[in-house]
This record gives C-alpha cells, structure tokens and sequence, in this order.
C-alpha cells in the first residue's frame, strides 16, 4: 500500500466521537470568524481584484459579498481566513489548517444541500491528512523554511475536498497525489501581504486537485515517499525516512490528542508562548510597563527565524515582530486586532520598550537531542532588581489550556462585532453539527461592507 493509499484510507473512517466533533465544530466557527475579519483586508481585496474581476462566473459565495467559481472562492476566502493572523495553529501539519480546509469546502459545498454533519466530516478528514503528512515530512520540513500552510495544507486539505465531494477511497488516494504537484510556498514570504495568500492558494490547490481527481486524472501513486517525490525533497532531513506507522490503527482523532489551537493573539505564533508567559507573570507579580528594564525570549529556531522584523514599519511586519508584540503585551495587557491596524503600527512602532526587547533560540544541537517540543521561555528584568522568568510548553487556546466559552464568544465578537446580531449568529452557529444545510452560515457572506 502506498503511503497516499493509507492516507486515503484512514481519512475516509468515520469519525462519530462528540469530543472531536465538538472540537471540530469550534474550529470551523473560529475560521468563519477570522475570515469575516479578514474580509476588509488589503490582501483579501488585492485577491478579489486580481481573480474575481476577471469574468469568472459560478455561484461559490464570497466573503467580500460577491459570487464566484469554486476557484476564486476558495482563493479570496481562504486568503481572508489568514489575513489577520488570527486564525488556529495546527502543529502536526505545521499550518494554519482551517483557514485552507474551511474555504477550500465551502467553495465547492451547496449550501441549500450540504449538512452540518458532512461539513464537519471532510473538515475532520483533512484535518488528518495534514497531521499524516505533516508526520511524514517531520519538523525538518517546516525548519528549511516551507510554509506549511501551503504545503502540506494543499495535500491534506485535497483530501477533505475529496470527502465533501463523495469521493471513494481510490479516488481521495489520486487526488492526493494530484495535489503534491500543487505544494509551494516559503516562510521567507512572512511579514508580506502574499502570505496571507498562501491559504488561499492552498485552498484552491485542494480544490482543484479533487476536481482533477473527480475527472479521471492519474498521478503517480507513490509521489509521497517515492524517488524525486514529496519527502525527497521537502522533508528538509534526510536522514529521516517517511514513518510507515501512519497507517496503525488508532482509535482517537487528531484532533483530541494534538488538537488544533484557536489563537488568541492576532499575530503570529511563533510569539504566543512568550506573550503568554508575559501576561502569566503580569497577573502572578503585579508589575506594569513601566517597572520593565529588559525582556529576553527564548524561542526555537524555525520561530526565532519567522520574526524578522524588530523594527516594524507596517501592520503585516507588527504581526512577525516579537519586539513589537511584546511591547504592546506589556503596555495593554493583552493583544487584540485593534494594535494591528496602519494607524496602530504607525503610532506604537516607536515605543522605547521595543529597543528593550531581545530574542535568541535554541541551538541546532539542542533541538535536535530533545525528545519533546523545546519550551520558549521569556526572563524578564525589572528596575527594582527583580529577575522573572516563565517557560511554556504550549500556548493559551490548546488542549493544554483550551478556551472557555466566554473565551470563543468573545473572539467572534472581536471578529464579528460588526455584523448584526453577531451573538444570535454565533448562537446559530453552535448548532451546526445538527444543521441539515448551510444557510445560516449565508450571512457571513451577505453582510460584507463595502
């Protein structure tokens, strides 16, 4: 059995627990927030401008309020979903799973006909597929500077179109070989409005590669772990081969052993488990901006290397600034989408707690030797003498630490605020296991501004 075969065939079992459908449900509710915020975004309009101008004519919703191909659809949603660095964190696919898998099935779902319980099934399909691949490639992958999202998330989110669109094992089994010909996109791209796109080219690769898949196209079936195939050159190590344990029989999801992690910071990951240690010892101490000396974050390497912007000049370099985020994480408390605006960049990007603020990582040596996810580690100096210090493992919105509900209704709220009766949406979308179509989730699409 090829490895795509095995992918294809785990992702096609059923997946009936209410923890991970649970889970799952949230997750999409998360992304369809984060992509109405998105909506307005330069990126997602400079999407729309290129693609949806073009004459393409379908029915697929667009989060701008439009229609358009499944093609477009997924391009402009899925970029929209990213925009803001607000969406979840998914480590075994090393993505920003959802914001591909959400946009990539609503572009091909018929609203008037598609469930709740389908959509939530293919969502968990592909969600699986990206941990499988993800697996396969190992760490190494996402270290050398591929953006996962758009890697990985092209070749797993493939699979979860397949599943929507009623595709049987062998088909789903092609179509993910159809789309490692779609995988690219590097992290050097980060802190620039194309890697919002990302999720949006990702999300029409997926789309496009079932359509393939749908249509009778062949791929090599061993693309993953063959000669001048996926692994071979993407894996980044070569010394590690593709683990053959994919295919063991488990019992749980992966979404409710690694699950994935709504954020809860607009910015990018890479800066959470040190923004959260911050806040940890704001609350655990009692001390405020002003009493700071220094701030030292330790990160890992592949994190130390997607922050490269210590002195932001726009809102997209803020979101990849650790400098930047941790200043505003000090000064306010917390981080929200309103720091990450032009004007808030513009107006807070020469706070003097900047130059206070230095990173380091973890040696090649190190990380290799650990048998676990080295933790980041922020050490904070205070003018009174004081030297705090806080690890984390894990950022606030896992597993580990998950949000409350108050926590998710506040996102949306964040996300949504604009929309009419966003807390009677929300409170529509909380039942969407049970919905026999998709017409609530219309009026995300209908009430964009313009």
């Amino acid at each position: 059995m090829t490895v795509a075969a095995a992918i294809a065939q785990i992702c096609t079992r059923p997946v009936t627990t209410a923890k991970a459908r649970l889970l799952a449900r949230d997750a999409i509710i998360d992304t369809l927030a984060c992509m109405v915020a998105g909506r307005e975004d330069i990126s997602t309009k400079t999407v729309f401008e290129a693609f949806a101008q073009t004459g393409s004519t379908g029915e697929a919703l667009l989060v701008t309020g439009e229609k358009s191909s499944p093609i477009v659809a997924a391009l402009v949603n899925g970029t929209a979903a990213h925009a803001l660095d607000y969406d979840d964190n998914f480590l075994p696919g090393m993505s920003h799973a959802s914001a591909v898998i959400v946009p990539a099935l609503l572009a091909v779902a018929d609203f008037e006909k598609v469930s709740g319980t389908q959509l939530i099934d293919a969502y968990l399909a592909g969600l699986q597929a990206q941990a499988l691949i993800g697996n396969g490639v190992g760490q190494a992958h996402y270290t050398a500077g591929w953006h996962g999202t758009s890697t990985i998330g092209s070749i797993g989110t493939a699979a979860a179109v397949a599943h929507l669109l009623g595709l049987n094992e062998e088909a789903t089994a092609r179509t993910i070989t159809i789309a490692v010909s779609y995988a690219s996109g590097t992290k050097g791209q980060f802190g620039t409005l194309i890697k919002p796109f990302h999720a949006g080219m990702a999300a029409r690769n997926a789309v496009e590669a079932a359509l393939l898949a749908k249509a009778g196209m062949q791929a090599r079936p061993d693309i993953l772990e063959g000669a001048q195939g996926f692994h071979s050159l993407f894996a980044g190590d070569q010394r590690r081969g593709w683990k053959t344990d994919i295919m063991a029989d488990t019992t749980d999801h992966i979404i409710e052993t690694a699950g994935v992690m709504p954020k809860k910071h607009p910015c990018c990951g890479s800066t959470h488990l040190i923004v959260d240690g911050i806040l940890d010892l704001m609350r655990e101490n009692g001390f405020i901006a002003e009493d700071v000396e220094s701030v030292e974050a330790l990160v890992g390497i592949a994190n130390y290397r997607n922050l490269t912007y210590p002195q932001p000049v726009d809102e997209m370099q803020a979101r990849f600034s650790m400098q930047y985020c941790v200043a505003r994480a000090l000064r306010a408390g917390h981080l929200s989408l309103a720091d990450f605006t032009p004007q808030a960049v513009q107006h807070y990007a020469g706070d003097t707690l900047l130059s206070c603020v230095t990173m380091l990582s973890y040696s090649a040596d190190e990380e290799r030797i650990a048998q676990d996810k080295l933790p980041h580690v922020v050490t904070i100096k205070l003018r009174d003498g004081r030297v705090l210090r806080a690890s984390r493992n894990y950022a606030a919105g896992g597993l580990q630490e998950p949000f409350t509900d108050a926590d998710r209704f506040g996102k949306f709220t964040d996300c949504c605020g604009a929309l009419d009766n966003a807390a009677g949406i929300y409170e529509n979308l909380l039942a969407l296991d049970s919905a026999k179509d998709l017409k609530t989730l219309k009026i995300l699409f209908n009430s964009a501004t313009s």
